[in-house]
């Protein structure tokens, strides 16, 4: 979700402009996935880095993210979506953490399109964490360190029942990955698109996938 800052300034709008319309561009993005039969669908809507950005525009994103679930997530799960929030959210405020488990209790039975908002994610943190609970079923007798493998160390990440992502979209014309999924993300084709997310539409998202379509995945095999 790259841009929405950059796409208001281009236009001489307030930053705040550009994250509203960023967030109404979530559901026009979930109903073309829904329509495509696309299952999982993964937004980066805030980072662990972000909370370093100017307190005015972090409380805006907080008031956003939880007006946005209060007014938009009744009509996605009419449309089958099911909602996750995925991140450490020690440092977000309980309002914002209550309406969080509402949302994601409302929507836990959906089934057309999972949506997983990352926010206050950072993909170091998630493989620290998930390290740290290892160390401490070792400890209380759990697990053992030979039980430790890649399928066991899925089980501790945020959400371990998410498939790993197919491809990984970029808006905005950056080219890296900001600290997101680094576990996830080992076998992901990426796309990076020119395109600021809130004029990133049905048109840019089947670009994306025709372009996937073309390539060959050998995952290290020739």
């Amino acid at each position: 979700m790259d841009g929405n800052a950059r796409y208001a300034s281009k236009r001489g709008l307030p930053m705040q402009v550009g994250h509203k319309m960023g967030a109404e561009n979530v559901k026009k993005i979930a109903k073309n996935c829904i329509e495509l039969g696309i299952k999982f669908l993964t937004l980066y809507a805030f980072s662990s880095e972000n909370w370093n950005r100017p307190i005015e525009e972090v409380n805006y994103l907080m008031q956003l993210l939880h007006d946005y679930l209060a007014e938009e997530s009744e009509e996605l799960s009419k449309n089958g979506v099911k909602i996750i929030v995925a991140g450490n959210l020690d440092n977000v405020e309980e309002k914002l953490k209550v309406k969080i488990s509402e949302v994601e209790n409302a929507t836990k039975y959906n089934d057309k399109l999972t949506l997983v908002v990352a926010f206050s994610y950072g993909a170091r943190q998630e493989i620290l964490d998930a390290t740290k609970k290892i160390a401490i079923a070792i400890k209380n007798d759990k697990i053992t360190i030979d039980d430790i493998d890649e399928n066991l160390f899925k089980k501790f990440l945020y959400n371990p029942e998410i498939p790993y992502p197919d491809l990984l979209i970029r808006t905005a014309g950056d080219l890296r990955v900001s600290n997101f999924l680094l576990w996830q993300i080992a076998y992901t084709e990426f796309y990076f698109s020119h395109k600021f997310w809130p004029e990133f539409n049905k048109t840019e998202l089947l670009i994306a996938i025709n372009n996937f379509n073309q390539r060959q995945r050998r995952y290290g095999k020739r």
